[in-house]
């Protein structure tokens, strides 16, 4: 019996010695860190640079929280720009976003087609024509209803195929009316500058008093809102009575085209 209990007893003792070394060993192990002198090559811009081309859009923010070199690499601007766009496979992105916390996320609803309105658009119609929701077409455009698309030049409409973004050039920008930055791609080619309608130029020679008496008449006339007026009235330049007959004609193409 005594025996048993002295082997017993070594054994608990060796175990704990072992236990023990072990732990002083995990303290004893260096932590890889940028500020401890045995990686100085962490500290390297040019080694940063090489290594931070591969990480996610996350990645480099997580990585930029390190210290201040790697802030400072972490954020470059071709950098960021870089992979933000590697998952699309685009092929360039033009501008600089308004905010930094544009980068933040670079998921398919960052991105966004533009499309130039035309005479006989409809939400639902540009909906079937890019495969999308009209609901996401929408909230996407900060809309509340149908006739909103007459008050605006374009809509953006969301992404449906993410390999329509392969190869191509897309332009950071503020839509002033979806009130959001979004990565824009141009089918045509290119953004165009605005252009005002020749409408606007009668309209500027009225009193701010007379232009909105104009505005609220065709408003209650056409039961829209002040948007929409505006448009039909620059389209009819500046003429009331053209306006109306525009807007009846559009009204009429959307009854029979089944979209009202």
């Amino acid at each position: 019996m005594d025996c048993c209990c002295c082997d017993q007893n070594q054994r608990n003792d060796i175990l704990t010695e072992s236990l023990t070394a072990a732990g002083s060993s995990d303290q004893s192990t260096t932590t890889i860190s940028p500020l401890n002198s045995h990686f100085m090559a962490l500290t390297c811009r040019d080694t940063l640079r090489l290594i931070f081309q591969r990480l996610t859009v996350a990645d480099l923010a997580r990585a930029s929280c390190v210290c201040r070199v790697w802030n400072s690499v972490a954020t470059e601007n071709d950098l960021v720009a870089s992979a933000f766009t590697a998952p699309w496979r685009i092929k360039e992105l033009v501008g600089k976003p308004a905010s930094g916390s544009f980068w933040r996320d670079n998921g398919i609803w960052k991105f966004a087609i533009s499309h130039r309105i035309s005479r006989g658009d409809s939400v639902t119609s540009l909906a079937v024509k890019y495969s999308v929701q009209v609901m996401d077409i929408k909230r996407l455009n900060n809309m509340m209803s149908d006739h909103g698309i007459y008050s605006r030049d374009r809509l953006l409409i969301p992404i449906s195929n993410p390999e329509i973004l392969v190869n191509t050039a897309c332009y950071v920008e503020v839509d002033k009316y979806a009130k959001r930055e979004v990565a824009v791609l141009y089918l045509e080619g290119g953004p165009k500058r605005e252009q005002s309608a020749s409408g606007m130029n009668h309209l500027s020679t009225l009193s701010a008093h007379g232009k909105r008496r104009l505005i609220e008449s065709l408003r209650r006339s056409m039961q829209v809102d002040d948007e929409t007026a505006l448009y039909y009235l620059a389209i009819a330049e500046g003429n009331p009575r053209s306006a109306l007959s525009v807007f009846s004609a559009d009204l009429t193409w959307e009854r029979q085209a089944g979209l009202n």
